[in-house]
């Protein structure tokens, strides 16, 4: 029984020893690492920062009317450019059923006084080429008879007001036109014909008839999260690219960042703004959506190396690169880093454009066969 089991172990003993023998004959046929290098190349490295959002007008001007009613024509349509001054709707007044009982009684009071205003006047004119009153009391009830004149036809032109929205003598100012108070395009008309309008007061914005504005002088309005709001600031010059117009970039200057973030789905999100260069005369729609690259600093034509060349060290943190000084004979040397554009990164000290650096962490052929 002994004898038995000293036979097995001593089996498991060569075994063991043929494997390692095997595997330590199979590890030096392998073929040796070959690190390959690269050199330093001459880059214009860009960092940025991405907003998205969309192309507006600097500024857009609704028109409202300053009396209700039913539109009864439109003179505008969406595209159309138009100056100061133009006209762009006419409104029908319905009129308000208690305002024109109103209006007409002042109306028959103003009558009623005119005629005895009249009769005084006579009977004191009358008075008055006799001698007997003095041209005191003859003036007094001249100017009686004038104000009485007045008042009628000031109380007959509010009736007409009233009823219809204008009256004779009051076209060019009439409520019932309503006129474009900018220069402009009009990107919005808001109403039809037949749609009801409510004038603009201290209760009620009104309702919108069209949206002007100069179309010459387009933003861009996006937002930017959290994480980058804090690289950024004002003037930082931008780069807009708008989805609908290939190949085109436009330049703008970051004029706006808001003080306060907002929440979404999460997320605080900044508020930003942008003009953009009036010399481009190319036509951009408003509304358009576009991404802005925020150009938070560029390095022309600087030496640069593909940042996952750059290896750290463990325990002081500092960036260095292996350089090849044989054949896969490698030195460590430190490096002086710039700016990075996540791809390529400056460097501004430690090796040359000459300098081979080693490629640490190439794949290798067999790893990327099995993928």
């Amino acid at each position: 029984m002994k004898k038995t089991v000293t036979i097995i172990i001593l089996l498991l003993i060569v075994l063991v020893f043929g494997i390692s023998l095997f595997y330590l004959y199979q590890k030096n046929q392998e073929a040796p690492v070959t690190f390959e290098t690269e050199t330093a190349t001459t880059e214009t490295i860009i960092k940025k920062a991405v907003a998205t959002g969309s192309i507006v007008p600097k500024e857009e001007v609704l028109i409202k009317p300053n009396i209700s009613g039913i539109i009864d024509e439109i003179y505008i349509e969406a595209g159309d450019q138009i100056k100061s001054g133009d006209l762009i709707a006419k409104i029908k007044v319905i009129p308000d059923i208690s305002s024109m009982q109103s209006a007409q009684n002042a109306v028959q009071s103003a009558r009623i006084d005119l005629e005895n205003q009249d009769r005084v006047y006579n009977r004191q004119k009358e008075l008055f080429e006799k001698g007997v009153i003095s041209a005191n009391e003859f003036d007094s009830a001249d100017v009686a008879y004038k104000q009485a004149k007045q008042s009628y036809e000031s109380a007959k032109q509010n009736f007409q007001i009233v009823r219809t929205g204008t009256a004779r003598g009051l076209g060019s100012v009439a409520n019932t036109l309503i006129r474009s108070t900018v220069t402009g395009m009009v990107l919005e008309v808001s109403v039809k014909v037949g749609n009801q309008v409510i004038e603009a007061n201290n209760f009620n914005d009104g309702t919108t008839i069209a949206t002007v504005a100069d179309v010459g002088e387009m933003i861009f309005e996006g937002k930017v999260d959290e994480s980058e709001v804090g690289k950024i600031k004002e003037n930082l010059p931008l780069e807009i690219t708008v989805g609908a117009i290939e190949g085109k970039q436009f330049d703008a200057v970051l004029d706006y960042i808001a003080p306060k973030g907002k929440d979404e789905n999460g997320a605080i999100q900044f508020e930003i703004k942008g003009t953009l260069d009036k010399k481009d005369t190319t036509f951009i729609r408003a509304g358009l959506s576009a991404n802005a690259s925020i150009i938070l600093a560029r390095a022309e034509g600087v030496m640069a190396l593909k940042e996952a060349l750059i290896q750290y060290d463990k325990n002081t943190k500092k960036p260095y690169v292996e350089i090849e000084t044989g054949e896969q004979t490698f030195e460590q040397k430190d490096v002086v880093l710039g700016i990075s554009d996540g791809i390529n990164v400056e460097i501004k000290n430690g090796i040359s454009k000459s300098d081979k650096v080693k490629v640490w962490n190439q794949i290798k052929e067999e790893e990327f066969d099995e993928n």
